[in-house]
């Protein structure tokens, strides 16, 4: 009896992993992850005691600013120019009139009506 369904779970290959194309983009991080805010009053508090912790506080800040630009260069659409991006929206707001448009005419048609018996 042992060998019943969880053996048959065990011989089941697991599910093949989608195509990197169709895997949803990572997560951006947390909110407090773009304050630079708490590195800077580390900063200052150091300063105020006169600690060696300073230069180590420093890069922290440094490095965050190093991660933010990376961020920031491989978001989607940075290279797009504002005038690019007012044809697109331009484009994109011509589709959506003219599929409101033909919703509107379609259901002008009574098509979707069930007919009474």
């Amino acid at each position: 009896m042992a060998s019943g369904p969880a053996g048959r779970a065990a011989e089941e290959p697991p599910p093949p992993e989608p195509p990197a194309e169709q895997k949803p983009p990572p997560l951006p991080p947390a909110q407090e992850e773009f304050s630079f805010l708490p590195l800077v009053h580390d900063i200052i508090k150091c300063m105020d005691k006169d600690s060696q912790d300073v230069h180590q506080v420093l890069n922290e800040l440094k490095n965050k600013f190093q991660e933010m630009r990376k961020l920031i260069s491989s978001m989607p659409g940075i290279g797009v120019s504002p005038e690019q991006q007012q044809q697109q929206l331009q484009n994109l707001r011509e589709q959506v009139r003219t599929k409101n448009e033909l919703l509107q005419k379609y259901k002008s048609l009574c098509m979707f009506e069930i007919p009474k018996e």
